[in-house]
Order: C-alpha cells, then structure tokens, then sequence
C-alpha cells in the first residue's frame, strides 16, 4: 500500500487546520447555543468575554490528530483508487481514472475519514462550546471550566458515558462526510481537468481555485448533517435527550422550523475555500517532494 498520500494528508491536514480553526468555532457555538443573534454577535461576545483565544479553544487535540485524519482521508481515497482503477497517483495526469471511481474512492475515503475523526471531533466540539474566560477560577478555586483540557475532556467522556459516549455522533458524521466526501475529489479532479491540457499537470492557481471550491461544494452539501452531528455530540452536557439522528431531526425543525439547517452555511462556505484551498496546494506539493 502506497504510503506517500499518508504522509502528504498528514502535513497538509495541519496547515488546512490551523488556517480554518477561528471560523469553525464560530460555526460550531451558532449551531450548538441560542444566545448568539448572528456571526457578528458570536464574534463580538467570543472575543469580548475570552479574548482571541477563545477562537483557538479545541484547537490542540485536532492540530496532532487531524493530521491522522487528514492522512486517512487522503490514503483511503488515493489507493482505493489504485484499488479501482490501478492507476497510482504518478500516473493519473497521462491515464485518469474515471469520476465513477473518483466518486467511489472518495465515498470510501469519507466513511474511513468519519470513523478515526468521530472521538476527535466530539472533543473538539465540547472544548469549543465552554465559553468560559481563560485563567477564570471557580470558588473552589479550580478551573471555571468544566474540561481543563483534550485529555480531560475525553477521560470525562469515558468515565461518565463509557466507550460508546466518545462515539456519540458517529452515525451523524458518516452520514455527513460519506456522500459530501464523493463530491469533494469529483468537483477537485473535475475542475483540474476543464482547465488543464490532457496529459499535463495542473498549475498552482489552478489547485488552489479547485480546491477552493471542491471545499465549498462539499460544506454547502454537509452542512445540514453537520448541525445535527455537532448537537448530538453536545447531548446531555445540556440536558437536552436525543434518540439518535432522526429523533434530532424531529426535534431541531419543530423548535426552529427548517431554517434550522442552514445554521454554519456561511461560515463553512466562509472557512471552506481558502482552507481547502492550502489543503490541496499543500497536499499536491508535499507529493511531489517526497514522491
């Protein structure tokens, strides 16, 4: 099994996150708490109540995780296209797979993807939405914050929610990433190829603006799910009770009516393009260096 993808996603998926953090915990406090009127007044009270670190919240864990993540996405899809069509990464500029497999490796690669990112993301997603100030002290003279850290933070998940409350979301997310995943390589290879000669490899500009809006074709498709992930992650820190993805559904439209799932659409657009964007230029450079 060709490695050299690994390798590339694992560098490229850190840049991508660090450049995108700040926006997704914007995204993640919209669609996860009603005390915020829009993006301006999560922003102002985020930064009023927690200075700016309080964008880089959750950060740390997913920064050397996500990079595992990011390795997994971009080898799962990378050989199970040698898998499909025995086309190896060196060759696909002068032999392209079809977008069949391009959309079937990279269905598989979202499914993989979700299933190493599912503890990552929960803990990132409960880091994120403690909106304490940093160096607040309880009473007692602890931590005002009910996770002191990533570590913390999943030895609490696992002790009071056991093995299966780190995977809390997880139906959600495979859900999310499985179909969006598949839109994601098709729209990348298919813009590459419209503005490239046959044979020829493309050109920097023409990755980033491939990239770009392959991150944002995909967002825009995820988002719904993606709002009903991040609430089930969130379930029972609130004493809000799901019964799985549906029931989150049911409950979501009935309380804030459709509307409810285009909650983070702008800032996942917002965050996408220059995030993916890095990821892909990165992703493709990295290749040729090691290749």
């Amino acid at each position: 099994m060709p490695v050299e993808e690994f390798v590339a996603g694992w560098i490229s998926g850190a840049v991508g996150l660090a450049l995108g953090h700040p926006v997704d915990t914007v995204k993640v406090r919209l669609q996860t708490q009603s005390g915020y009127r829009g993006i301006l007044d999560c922003v102002i009270k985020t930064y009023r109540d927690e200075t700016v670190l309080g964008f880089f919240k959750g950060m740390s864990f997913p920064l050397l995780s996500v990079a595992v993540v990011n390795s997994v996405m971009f080898g799962a899809y990378s050989n199970a296209l040698l898998y499909l069509s025995a086309t190896h990464h060196h060759d696909r500029r002068a032999n392209p797979p079809s977008y069949a497999h391009v959309l079937t490796a990279g269905s598989f690669s979202g499914l993989m993807q979700a299933m190493v990112l599912a503890p990552v993301d929960l803990i990132k997603v409960r880091l994120q939405n403690q909106t304490h100030p940093y160096g607040l002290r309880s009473p007692a003279g602890g931590s005002g914050a009910q996770y002191r850290g990533p570590v913390h933070c999943g030895a609490s998940i696992f002790r009071e929610e056991g093995v299966l409350g780190l995977f809390r979301g997880t139906g959600a997310l495979v859900l999310r990433d499985t179909p969006t995943m598949a839109v994601y390589f098709l729209t990348y290879v298919s813009l590459c190829r419209a503005v490239t000669a046959q044979g020829r490899e493309p050109g920097p500009l023409t990755i980033l603006v491939a990239g770009g809006c392959a991150g944002t074709a995909s967002w825009a498709l995820a988002t719904p799910m993606d709002v009903i992930k991040a609430r089930l992650q969130m379930d029972g820190v609130k004493g809000v009770s799901y019964h799985g993805v549906l029931d989150c559904i049911r409950i979501s439209v009935r309380h804030e009516g459709p509307q409810v799932f285009l909650k983070g659409l702008a800032l996942n657009s917002i965050r996408a393009f220059p995030v993916n964007a890095v990821t892909f230029l990165s992703y493709e450079n990295i290749l040729k260096l090691i290749c």
